[in-house]
């Protein structure tokens, strides 16, 4: 009888059984076309303790009880056909887990779902892409606490292991698992759109080849601030020649962004909440944007583009100095999100335990994060990471030069939304005072909204005007 089942075998289920079965634990296999499996097992899990099964029954009464299968299969509408074949295949606390980048909401209904066949739900969201699945990925579940203690075993063998302990923690109850993953992925939208701004700086900005961009990114992935896994990745974007046309790859790419909808989802829940997370929300539309290229293109035969090169001194190190701050704000942001969303639907999230477990495996995975997890570790009632005096004074001193950035990039054309939006932020969230007085004023001439004083208690309403009755009648009053 195997240990542990998987159902998916695309790349991320293929690696994931390998690694699950390199930690010492059989598993068994099943993928919707028979084909896939008998590939995977020839040419990848022969000789390995992997076993084929070819239907959902299958795969069933080849596990050990209490059976533990994983579904590595695409988000929506497959997962819940899956979950329906399985139900009356499974006996009490069996334990199904979703480990696909599953819509929290779906999350959450299959939890209560599963909750009364006595069936037990995870849902984990899984970050690493496909070197992460094999060699180690971070894990984020979360949903029944007992079945995770079933599982754990497991899964903090296969997760990423950092120098304090595996990336895998349980995250709380419900569908936390998946609204930590769908955060995680909000904030990896804002630090590839800062980036892609960085990038954009250095190459139109200031000339920069890919060997000087290349330096450029591989000398900021040396140092404590920039330190990351998508800086690393960067850098050896650059060196890669395309075969066909000898010039740097990156540069034949077409220039539209995708996306998969976990940053739409952030930035949605973030406005339910009430949270701003103006970072994430301006890279979400930055890829928008990108995807309208014909218009783009129309537009840049009318109006004029980047206007020059940036002659001054000491540049580089002032945009290194800029995306530093910038990527702080983005994961400001998310981890201000995360909290908001832990007491609004009692996840019981553990901040300091977030980022210790993006510290391997994960996209996000960075050398910032080890200040974050002290931090929240002394404070976990910190309302942003701002607020820290480690990050308070980091950013502080860098704030001219973020300021420099901007304006530079202003004057040229160059378009940084995201660069621009986390200054934004930070100088907004250090206001005491801010403009929207006059907004809420507004809302109370046109709507009779009401608004509060800043001198007495209450709530008040002003009769700015007297509307005439002939506007009023022909409909042209607001």
């Amino acid at each position: 009888m195997a240990q542990f089942g998987l159902i998916g075998l695309a790349v991320m289920g293929e690696n994931l059984a390998l690694n699950i079965e390199r930690q010492g634990f059989s598993v068994a296999v099943y993928n919707r076309t028979a084909e896939k499996t008998d590939s995977f097992i020839s040419q990848r899990a022969d000789g390995k303790d992997i076993v084929a099964t070819y239907s959902p029954k299958e795969l069933v009464a080849a596990l050990e009880r209490p059976r533990k299968i994983l579904l590595m299969i695409k988000s929506g509408a497959p997962v819940d056909a899956v979950i329906e074949q399985l139900k009356p295949l499974l006996e009490e606390d069996d334990i199904i887990i979703d480990g696909g980048n599953s819509y929290y909401e779906d999350t959450a209904r299959r939890s209560r779902e599963l909750q009364a066949t006595k069936v037990n739900f995870i849902g984990m969201g899984v970050s690493g892409g496909e070197i992460g699945a094999l060699l180690g990925p971070s894990m984020m579940p979360g949903g029944n606490k007992d079945a995770y203690e079933v599982v754990k075993p497991i899964l903090t063998k296969v997760a990423a292991q950092v120098e304090d302990s595996p990336c895998v923690t349980y995250l709380g109850p419900g569908c936390a698992g998946h609204y930590v993953k769908m955060v995680h992925n909000g904030i990896e939208y804002g630090i590839m759109q800062l980036i892609a701004e960085a990038y954009d700086l250095l190459k139109t900005g200031l000339g920069f080849n890919h060997q000087q961009l290349h330096e450029v990114f591989s000398a900021w992935n040396t140092t404590q601030e920039l330190n990351s896994y998508l800086m690393e990745i960067t850098a050896d974007i650059f060196q890669y020649i395309d075969p066909q046309t000898k010039n740097p790859l990156v540069e034949m790419i077409l220039d539209a962004a995708e996306q998969k909808g976990t940053g739409n989802w952030t930035v949605i829940s973030a406005m339910d909440l009430g949270v701003p997370v103006p970072t994430i929300m301006t890279a979400v539309n930055a890829r928008i944007m990108s995807a309208y290229k014909e218009e783009r293109v129309k537009a840049s035969q009318v109006f004029d583009g980047v206007s020059g090169r940036y002659q001054g001194e000491g540049f580089v190190d002032k945009v290194r100095d800029a995306l530093y701050c910038a990527i702080a704000c983005a994961y400001a942001e998310g981890m201000a999100l995360l909290k908001a969303a832990s007491q609004e639907r009692q996840y019981h999230l553990n901040l300091s335990e977030v980022a210790r477990i993006w510290k391997g495996g994960c996209i996000i995975r960075a050398e910032i994060l080890k200040p974050m997890q002290q931090i929240f570790q002394a404070q976990p009632d910190l309302v942003n990471l701002l607020l820290a005096p480690y990050f308070k004074e980091a950013i502080l001193s860098r704030t001219a030069a973020w300021r420099e950035v901007i304006t530079v990039a202003t004057q040229l054309n160059i378009p940084v939304p995201a660069m621009s939006a986390s200054l934004a932020y930070f100088n907004s969230y250090r206001r005491d005072r801010l403009p929207q007085n006059l907004t809420q004023a507004q809302r109370d001439y046109f709507g009779s909204h009401t608004y509060h004083r800043i001198d007495q208690p209450g709530t008040f309403h002003t009769e700015w005007t007297q509307v005439d009755a002939e506007s009023l009648q022909t409909g042209t009053a607001d």
